[in-house]
């Protein structure tokens, strides 16, 4: 029966039979594979996201999309402020959106979706050979992918 408690080491099978580590060199070659799916992982987390506000971007831009004026000069403050008759709900008509599109976002997203839940199964089964290495990659992996990959969102 395996055990169940951490250990530290250089010998483990991860995920499947032909990835059999044996050794330093081995170990710390399995630590840095998994920490780069690691660090893959939670850029994949933001680039769904990223993916997710671009669409919704792009939906209401086009929905509310205001006829091009007929001036050339530079709207004033005072228009171009809101005001109580511009916060009144106007009937808008229904975005023309593409329909090709829509279905070629919603295909990529469920795609990246099945791959980062297939990532992160397969991390947590690392974590599961109870192996002290592994765990601390998958976890530096983790803290570094989130420290790189969310700042950057707000930038995107």
């Amino acid at each position: 029966m395996m055990s169940m408690t951490f250990g530290v080491s250089t010998s483990v099978t991860l995920l499947f039979d032909f990835w059999d580590v044996h050794g330093p060199a081995g170990m710390v070659l399995s630590v840095f594979v998994v920490f780069l799916l690691t660090v893959f992982y939670e850029v994949l987390k933001v680039w769904r996201v990223w993916l997710g506000r671009s669409s919704k971007l792009a939906q209401s831009q086009s929905a509310y999309a205001a006829p091009p004026s007929s001036r050339s000069d530079s709207i004033s403050v005072l228009e171009s402020s809101p005001s109580e008759c511009s916060l009144t709900p106007t009937e808008s008509q229904p975005p023309a959106s593409n329909t090709r599109n829509s279905w070629l976002l919603h295909a990529i997203q469920t795609a990246l979706h099945m791959l980062q839940v297939t990532l992160g199964y397969m991390l947590m089964l690392c974590v599961m050979s109870y192996n002290t290495w592994i765990f601390l990659g998958v976890i530096v992996g983790s803290v570094l992918g989130y420290f790189i990959s969310f700042p950057l969102l707000g930038h995107i």
